[in-house]
């Protein structure tokens, strides 16, 4: 009995593991190899929240945080649109650079190549202490040539999710967050592959 136990928990985490794809679904990276910086740029055109729009998904969690404590909802609109910039980016920004970094490739300086990153779908996820679901990001990585605008290449990365080990992870900003932190980690290790380096 030990031993199914033993082989249904392995079986379990490599499903987990295995779930996040990325795919190159046009054009090459080719020309990225032996440049010495990329840099990047973020957008959430279009974004859906769950099973709705972000317009949808601001317009109940507002309603909600505000019926609990008047004035919460436009808090933590402000915190939702902060987010982006204070913690999705730069932590994708940073694992991303962090192993393209171990190549000799970083993301300051005069890049000749850019990579336009839409979050189209986000799962925020929940952690109520008896239940949980992991939060999770759909990305398309757009490359573009800086100089003329012209897009060489197109990635998707599907269903990053991270989880965090102890079950702490109650704000919803930091499983976001976590999320695109796999997803930049999971898009160096990709680009290295593709390009060799």
């Amino acid at each position: 009995m030990k031993k199914y136990w033993i082989t249904l928990s392995f079986l379990l985490f490599c499903f987990v593991a295995g779930a996040q794809s990325i795919k190159l679904r046009s054009g090459s990276l080719a020309v990225i190899k032996g440049e010495k910086v990329i840099s990047t740029s973020f957008t959430y055109d279009n974004m859906k929240v769950g099973k709705l729009t972000e317009v949808e998904y601001v317009k109940k969690k507002v309603s909600e945080y505000n019926n609990k404590k008047s004035g919460y909802g436009e808090t933590w609109h402000e915190n939702w649109i902060n987010d982006r910039s204070v913690r999705y980016e730069p932590k994708f920004n940073e694992l991303f650079g962090k192993y393209l970094g171990e190549k000799g490739v970083n993301l300051s300086g005069d890049a000749n190549y850019m990579f336009v990153i839409n979050a189209d779908f986000i799962e925020p996820g929940f952690n109520v202490g008896v239940a949980r679901k992991n939060a999770s990001v759909n990305l398309t990585c757009r490359l573009v040539n800086k100089s003329d605008g012209t897009e060489v290449a197109l990635i998707t990365i599907m269903d990053a999710s991270a989880n965090n080990f102890w079950g702490d992870d109650y704000d919803v900003g930091y499983r976001v967050q976590e999320s695109f932190a796999k997803a930049g980690r999971e898009l160096a290790k990709f680009i290295i592959k593709e390009c060799r380096l």
